[in-house]
């Protein structure tokens, strides 16, 4: 079989998911058990995967899915509890104070709030957070998974503490060869991997100072009356003025400093400067924008989550007002608990000491999974949830059950699609242990694009990346699976490999938008599960938006500012 056919094959997954959730319009809750089949099959009888060796994929999946699960029962079990203590309810009169603009709480919280987030978290945990709080203060539940998956894109490639770059492109190169390569030519592992930083920075900062202006473009066009950009553009001027709070703190960050921070830095900042600039209406329009009434929204736009409090609920929480300070506490030790567990190695050592691991699955040498549920957002969250019940009413126990019941039904929808979609990302990526010693799909994909673009390979380094993260629904992992190839896709071309490694993880951040199980997991905690194919046909515009502008800012830097780095 010729390296064309191969990687037309590895496609094929991808394919099928394109076509059934964007153009059959199917849920995925339909469409993924028949895209695991076939990934399956392909593994079993095309790429010779042993039998055991799928088998144990798939249950490396399962065990993936579980803690993807903690997390998203983590954001509603918080966002339902602060519900039954009457938090919400502040929390929501509060953002009306700061705008009734519905675009601008959409850049406060999923931007400026969701960023600093990934920065401490990363793993899909700001979407988790951000939709059901949007829903929580009068956003449809369509709409507030929208932004909360446009998120998914600029701060991801230094969210989590940096992981993406720390560990994925760590992990993912030949350290030693490159290492040894640099010595030879004057330089080091350090000053090339802080090089990649540094060019990560500046290629997000130029493309991602406009992803507010982009959220607001959509949230009028497909949620307001009159479905307008035009009302979106009308607050263009705060949107890039948003955009550049976080992105400037950003690149400064990330050059200056390496890949931990930038995004923890950013979005910090941001939050201070816009919600500042809204409060006193700097470049706010005069005209209020907001979402038709309720009774108007179609069945499509709504999930299951209700944040409209009953009599019994008030009257848990009848003692006297809560402030605007006892309402946030949650979500404030939520960002210092991520922060404290990702920064300070005695904690997060304290955290991780709680393990459940399975290593070798069924035998397989490589294939291991586990996850430590104190240390993974949802044992935060959890954490975080105790801790309002108890500080913001009386009646703590009564508003924990009701929380917990409550959250306990929405994520049984979410589980369901999780255990197909999971199971099949790690089949394709362990797809490269095989009888053949042929690559795995994912490279055999890569491959394809090499073949066929030659010398204008770094216009689609950042698809590879983004379609890495579509299938396996993290930055990291993209990384890991695609850098040495991008680096010896550079090496063969006789180009800076640092900058198209930095094009790769930049298009795996953008590929964060449209990947699957982050859409389930993000339209789980809002009740919205069976629109995933719609939130797909939204969030490709502007993850097409993303690798387009990445391309045509490496190639620019490549072929005509002769951008060079320490290996070429």
């Amino acid at each position: 079989m010729n390296d064309i056919t191969l990687g037309i094959l590895a496609l094929l997954p991808i394919i099928l998911t394109g076509i059934l959730l964007l153009g059959l319009q199917w849920s995925a809750k339909k469409a993924m058990p028949l895209v695991l089949l076939v990934t399956a099959l392909m593994a079993i009888f095309v790429w010779d995967m042993s039998v055991n060796r799928v088998f144990a994929s798939g249950i490396q999946g399962l065990v993936i899915t579980a803690s993807v699960l903690w997390i998203v029962f983590g954001a509603i079990f918080l966002l339902n509890t602060l519900k039954h203590t009457g938090a919400i309810r502040v929390i929501r009169s509060g953002f009306t104070q700061v705008s009734p603009d519905r675009r601008v709480q959409a850049i406060i919280i999923a931007w400026c709030f969701g960023t600093f987030i990934e920065g401490a978290s990363g793993f899909g945990t700001p979407a988790a957070i951000a939709a059901p709080l949007l829903v929580a203060i009068g956003f449809p539940a369509l709409g507030a998974v929208l932004m909360g998956m446009m998120i998914q894109s600029t701060p991801v490639s230094f969210g989590a503490v940096g992981t993406p770059i720390v560990i994925g492109v760590n992990r993912g190169l030949d350290t030693a060869s490159i290492s040894a390569q640099l010595a030879a030519n004057g330089s080091s592992w350090d000053v090339f991997l802080q090089l990649i930083t540094s060019q990560v920075a500046l290629i997000h900062a130029t493309v991602g100072t406009f992803m507010p202006l982009f959220m607001v473009v959509m949230l009028t066009r497909y949620f307001g009356a009159n479905k307008s950009w035009k009302e979106g553009f009308a607050i263009a001027p705060f949107a890039i003025f948003a955009g550049l709070a976080f992105t400037i703190p950003y690149a400064l960050t990330g050059i200056f400093l390496g890949p931990e921070f930038p995004s923890l830095m950013g979005g910090l900042v941001s939050m201070a400067i816009v919600v500042t600039a809204a409060k006193k209406g700097f470049l706010i329009p005069k005209t209020t924008w907001d979402f038709p009434a309720p009774s108007d929204w179609p069945a499509s736009w709504l999930g299951k989550l209700t944040i409209t409090e009953s009599c019994n609920e008030l009257e848990l929480n009848s003692d006297k007002p809560m402030s605007a300070y006892i309402a946030w506490i949650p979500y404030l030790l939520v960002a210092i608990l991520l922060v404290c567990s990702r920064v300070f190695t005695e904690f997060k050592t304290l955290l991780t000491d709680v393990t459940i691991s399975f290593s070798s699955i069924l035998g397989e040498t490589g294939v291991s999974a586990g996850f430590s549920p104190l240390y993974l957002p949802g044992g935060i969250l959890m954490v975080c949830a105790l801790a309002a019940a108890f500080l913001q009413t009386k009646r703590s126990s009564a508003a924990l059950k009701q929380a917990f019941s409550e959250s306990s039904k929405t994520i049984l929808g979410a589980g369901f699609v999780l255990i197909f979609t999971i199971p099949m990302v790690r089949i394709f990526i362990n797809s490269g242990v095989n009888l053949s010693d042929v690559p795995s799909m994912p490279v055999a994909s890569a491959e394809l694009f090499a073949s066929v673009f030659g010398a204008g390979f770094p216009m689609v380094s950042a698809v590879i990346g983004a379609l890495g993260a579509f299938i396996a629904g993290s930055n990291t992992v993209s990384n890991m699976m695609f850098s040495q190839f991008q680096f010896e896709a550079a090496m063969s071309l006789s180009i800076s490999p640092s900058l198209v490694i930095a094009a790769q993880a930049v298009g795996a951040a953008a590929g964060n938008m449209i990947a699957i199980h982050n859409v389930v997991a993000a339209s789980a905690t809002v009740g919205l599960l069976g629109q995933e194919g719609a939130t797909l046909r939204r969030t490709i515009i502007p993850t097409m938006y993303y690798v387009f502008f990445t391309g045509i800012i490496v190639v620019l830097a490549l072929y005509v500012f002769g951008v060079t780095g320490p290996l070429g």
